[in-house]
Order: structure tokens, then C-alpha cells, then sequence
């Protein structure tokens, strides 16, 4: 199950000394086993998979690490998206999650999901987004996509209902969507840190 992790899944784990690195006070008070943890990018010589917790607030984020067999549970973002999951969602009526529906009836050529709060809310049942919330969105990207496919998802996040980020996911990282149709390159996120690149599937320099 580990072995497929991918940043901005969300799982779950076996106890709270599961967690290693965690130098933050307020996870031992907020953090417990009912919640999941967020994986993020990092590189660990040790085989732990880097993770993210967050608090009940914007400012409560804490990154440390967790060891594969501590992991009990995985939902990935693009299990949060199916139609009947958002209409079964009790937070059906907020924008983010209306506009997710509205995407979801659509077709598209390419696996997609929702991360940030509302990808936790959708996965928790934990009230952490408002009518205001912005909608994060992920596109899998293995194979690089036509530009075109791309303006028509952008197209489609220009509405009244929130407002919304998408960031694409290569082999190579993640880059945000709106930058690179607007500037033809883009600040591509790796495991080891940012690097400027026109093509976000080749890593190559600008």
C-alpha cells in the first residue's frame, strides 16, 4: 500500500508515536489517530515517507516523518471526486464542494482530485472550510497534456462559486497550472526543492 504513496494523499496511522520529527506543542494536544496526516515532498535516507499534520487552524501545520509500516489507511485525492461521494458529502452545499460536483459531471482525459481543506473535509467529515474556501485541485499528469484540454479545466474554474488553484503532478513534481498557461514556464516543486523549468515533464532548465 505504501509503496504508491503520492504527495497530498492523506493516511492514517497507527499511533501517535508513530510520528517521528514532530517538535510542535500543539499536535500532541490537537493531533490523535482519527485524523490523517498529509504526505508531502521531501527526501529521507531512512525509507520514512515525509508527512504533514494539520491543526484545527491555518497556522497549525507540522512536518515530520512516518515509517511505512505505521501506515494504516490511504485516501488519495482522486478518491474524494466520484459524484455520488460529493452528493453524500455533508458539506454538499458549500461552493468548493458544489464547484468539485460541477467538474465531476464533466469529462475529462485524466485522473484529477481535491486536496487542501476541503480534500480533508471531504475525507474526514470534519467541518475545517467555509463558503469562502478556496477549492485546491490535482491533476495526474504521467504523460505531458495538451494545452488546450488544460484551458478548457481553467476555463472551467472561472466561476462566482470560489475560487480555485490547480496544481498538475508529473514524474518530475507539481507545478501550479495557472502559471505555466499564463507564462510558458514554471516553478516546478521536487522533493528536493523548486526549480524553473519550461517543460515541467523533462526538468529542464528555462
Amino acid at each position: 500500500m505504501t509503496s504508491t504513496l503520492r504527495p497530498h494523499d492523506l493516511v492514517w496511522l497507527t499511533a501517535r508515536n508513530a510520528l517521528d520529527g514532530i517538535t510542535e506543542s500543539w499536535v500532541d494536544d490537537v493531533w490523535h489517530t482519527a485524523l490523517p496526516v498529509v504526505v508531502r515532498r521531501d527526501v529521507d535516507g531512512q525509507g520514512r515517507i515525509p508527512v504533514g499534520v494539520r491543526g484545527m487552524r491555518r497556522d497549525q501545520r507540522a512536518a515530520g516523518w512516518v515509517r511505512p509500516e505505521h501506515v494504516v489507511r490511504v485516501v488519495a485525492p482522486d478518491d474524494l471526486v466520484g459524484p455520488q461521494t460529493l452528493l453524500r458529502s455533508p458539506f454538499i452545499s458549500q461552493p468548493p464542494v458544489q464547484l468539485a460536483l460541477q467538474l465531476a459531471q464533466l469529462a475529462w482525459p485524466w485522473t484529477w482530485g481535491v486536496t487542501g481543506s476541503v480534500g480533508y473535509a471531504l475525507a474526514t467529515g470534519i467541518p475545517v472550510i467555509h463558503a469562502q474556501s478556496d477549492l485546491d485541485l490535482l491533476i495526474r499528469a504521467p504523460q505531458p497534456l495538451a494545452s488546450a484540454q488544460l484551458e478548457r479545466w481553467q476555463q472551467s474554474l472561472t466561476t462566482v462559486l470560489c475560487r480555485a488553484d490547480t496544481q498538475v503532478e508529473t514524474p518530475c513534481g507539481g507545478f501550479a497550472l495557472a502559471e505555466w498557461l499564463r507564462d510558458g514556464k514554471v516553478l516546478l516543486k521536487t522533493s528536493r526543492g523548486p526549480c524553473l523549468v519550461r517543460d515541467p515533464w523533462r526538468r529542464e532548465g528555462p
